[in-house]
């Protein structure tokens, strides 16, 4: 008896593993450009980080107008954003709506997890191992796997023993929780912490926080977008993109050349008054040496500190709030509603880990300081494994079967954040030592994709067959990105942007802080000089 022969691996131009932001960008623009792409999604739908991120209060911390796609002009005009700063729900319709209208999920592989990625140096092609299903063969491997996009889980000695439910914000059920009636803690006080604890306080009976660290927040003074506003935004859109495009943060601050060094208390104040007004990042923009002197940063940081004393009653419940072991800004700074007033409530308490110390998760709840605080359920607001998480997460072979995540022991090595020394046809997006989480993510996205679909053209075009970037360009781009980081105060925090939050994680400041403008001159220059930098044959 003939054992029929096995099915050969569906060979494709390129696959692209991540269907959020920059995955629905990267098929969009390579299917224009005639290739056969297909895209693999862990998730049941389009949206990435998005569509995991499904916490009460889950909310962008840019503003709807600009996180939000600039490449179709119908597509920007035709969306109507209801809020200023939109909540997740809205962004995963957004994302669906442009998966919908431009026919992308006929190329999407949903509910697919990628375990493995080898490259063939015989065939010049990688073999994409995907869960339960066959690979599949491709010129070109393009990570769009997110900057944020795996949950970190912390290491509480008796977690397993809690009876109650247990969640994470980053995977939080797509039904929903809910929590009415309950007595529900809360561990952490970041990004996702301290959006999820206004809301979790409306629901719960009482609602208890675990505070590891205290973080600076400003005011996102939301609310919905007006008809007129939205006009007004849609008529001048080019004018809005291409600023968003020449700015250090990918976003219209308002950023000024003045340094706050320069000017009396009196002129600082009002400034710092008059952005904490307007909500979100402005702040950040008020002045130019607010993440490059400290005396500029220790103003700024303790105009924040002076405005959450005001909001919270409690002095002594104030003062544990206050962030002081980090510059203002050298953590990504949080967008709030109401999270500093959710502490005047009597169904909220606070509880200061450097003061009571977790000691353990018991059956009933959380015991910190000697006390016992008895829960019904129990919220892990702690973050991602960010930036190289997802990547290490997958069995990424280059030539000789180097693995990436070996290779990243050190901290990660890119090329412009963009290419892997030893991994060819490898494409990173947003990734490593590129301007991303320190920018509009989505204006960094368009970036990359734009990058790197004119790169993949430029090798059709001139019959090339692969692309690698150089070790030596991989040491100086990292040397620089280092140095740059070195010049700011973003090292003085033990933020995520180092992986200080994962034990074990190598300290190493990941996003490239010279702003997105530097970033893409030097782009441009490599890719007009023949892709400098890089090995093209």
């Amino acid at each position: 008896m003939t054992n029929s022969p096995s099915t050969a691996p569906e060979l494709l131009d390129a696959v692209v593993v991540g269907a959020g932001f920059s995955g629905l960008y990267m098929l969009h623009k390579l299917r224009a450009q005639g290739l056969s792409v297909r895209v693999l999604e862990a998730g049941s739908d389009v949206g990435g980080t998005w569509y995991w991120n499904r916490y009460p209060g889950a909310r962008c911390d840019v503003e709807s107008v600009d996180y939000s796609y600039s490449w179709d002009e119908q597509l920007q005009q035709e969306w109507e954003w209801t809020e200023r700063y939109p909540a997740q729900p809205e962004i995963q319709r957004y994302l669906a709506h442009v998966a919908d209208r431009f026919d992308l999920r006929r190329d999407i592989s949903f509910d697919t997890r990628v375990t493995a990625a080898h490259y063939d140096e015989d065939t010049a092609r990688w073999t994409v191992h995907r869960e339960g299903r066959d690979p599949l063969v491709s010129r070109f491997c393009i990570m769009a796997t997110g900057c944020l996009s795996v949950p970190q889980t912390p290491r509480l000695p008796g977690l397993a023993d809690f009876r109650g439910p247990v969640h994470h914000t980053g995977t939080w059920p797509e039904s929903g929780v809910d929590f009415s009636g309950q007595r529900v803690g809360v561990v952490g006080t970041g990004s996702s912490g301290i959006q999820a604890i206004p809301v979790l306080a409306e629901q719960a009976r009482h609602l208890t926080v675990f505070q590891r660290t205290p973080n600076f927040s400003v005011p996102a003074v939301n609310g919905p977008l007006d008809p007129e506003t939205l006009r007004q935004v849609k008529e001048t859109y080019p004018e809005r993109r291409r600023k968003a495009r020449a700015s250090p943060s990918g976003v219209d601050r308002g950023d000024t050349e003045q340094n706050a060094v320069d000017v009396d208390e009196h002129e600082r104040r009002q400034e710092f008054e008059n952005r904490w007004g307007k909500g979100g990042f402005s702040l950040l923009g008020a002045y130019a040496d607010l993440m490059l002197d400290q005396r500029a940063n220790d103003a700024v940081a303790g105009f924040v500190r002076d405005k959450i004393r005001e909001v919270v009653d409690d002095p002594d419940t104030a003062e544990r709030l206050l962030p002081r072991d980090h510059p203002l800004g050298a953590k990504r700074i949080c967008v709030e509603t109401g999270y500093f007033e959710t502490y005047n409530r009597d169904d909220v308490s606070l509880v200061d880990l450097l003061e009571s110390p977790l000691e353990t998760v018991t059956a009933d709840g959380v015991r910190a300081g000697g006390t016992e605080h008895e829960l019904d359920a129990l919220v892990l607001a702690t973050g991602f494994d960010a930036m190289t998480g997802a990547l290490n997460r997958i069995d990424v072979r280059g030539r000789r079967g180097q693995q990436l995540a070996r290779r990243w022991d050190a901290g990660p090595r890119t090329y412009l954040g963009l290419g892997v020394a030893g991994f060819p046809n490898m494409f990173i997006l947003a990734g490593p030592g590129s301007p991303s989480v320190l920018t509009n993510m989505v204006t960094s996205i368009e970036q990359h994709v734009e990058w790197t679909a004119r790169c993949i053209e430029y090798l059709d075009t001139n019959g090339y067959r692969t692309i690698e970037a150089e070790a030596e360009a991989e040491r100086e781009w990292v040397a620089h990105v280092n140095e740059m980081a070195a010049e700011t105060l973003f090292p003085r925090a033990n933020s995520w942007y180092l992986g200080a939050n994962v034990p074990g994680k190598q300290r190493v400041f990941m996003p490239y802080v010279g702003g997105l403008t530097l970033y893409e001159q030097k782009c441009e220059e490599v890719a007009a000089a023949g892709y400098s930098g890089f090995v093209v044959k």
